[in-house]
């Protein structure tokens, strides 16, 4: 199985990391970071992890599973021609299409969304509405064969989910006690319901100031 994940500046870097760890773990898979041209990705806040893109959106044209992740530099390859050209190639013989936090409006914006629910970044919804998707306020949604997962550490509860339909629940549940995934936080603030609500107006407010 062949998985490519996207890559660009200003990605969050767990968007795709996450799920590359899960993913990479199944049996009989490579997993290829792919952007539109070779070489180091830049990480949004201040730019100091790079991931690194070995293959061009061209040679990897067929991926059996293509992952498109979030981050600030989303907003610039929602409107790439040449991305959008790529996903729509590539999802009419993909097996699984997917996308993790604000990934999802890339996938709105190349069409595969339309009147279909799906998830984002709990900050995002208004946005994924208004390119027509439905949205839901689910940590993974699977739809057909298009998956969308929540904001960033929800990426690794997808790959998990997707490495349950690949290779079954003895291997997913082995890569989950592998990556000692077993989420124990300080803090019960994961969700705009459930964080005080001083922290989500702190937030919202960093996120409209970027």
């Amino acid at each position: 199985m062949e998985v490519a994940i996207l890559l660009f500046d200003g990605i969050t870097a767990l968007d795709a990391v996450g799920p590359y760890e899960a993913l990479a773990m199944i049996p009989e898979t490579d997993v290829r970071f792919v952007a539109t041209e070779r070489g180091a990705k830049r990480a949004a806040r201040n730019g100091s992890l790079a991931l690194v893109a070995d293959h061009t959106l061209a040679e990897v044209p067929h991926p059996d599973v293509i992952l498109v992740p979030g981050g600030p530099g989303e907003a610039a390859v929602r409107t790439d021609a040449e991305v959008l050209a790529w996903l729509r190639a590539a999802h009419e013989t993909s097996r699984w299409t997917t996308s993790v936090c604000t990934g999802a409006l890339t996938l709105a914006a190349a069409g595969f969304l339309d009147g279909i629910e799906a998830t984002t970044h709990w900050s995002s919804m208004d946005d994924l509405a208004a390119l027509g998707a439905k949205p839901v306020e689910e940590r993974v949604v699977i739809r057909g064969k298009v998956i969308t997962a929540a904001g960033v550490s929800a990426g690794i509860d997808m790959a998990l989910r997707l490495a349950q339909l690949e290779a079954g629940d003895d291997i997913a549940m082995a890569i989950q006690l592998i990556l000692e995934y077993d989420p124990q936080p300080p803090f019960d603030a994961g969700s705009p319901a459930k964080a005080p609500a001083h922290v989500l107006a702190m937030v919202q407010e960093r996120r409209r100031s970027g």
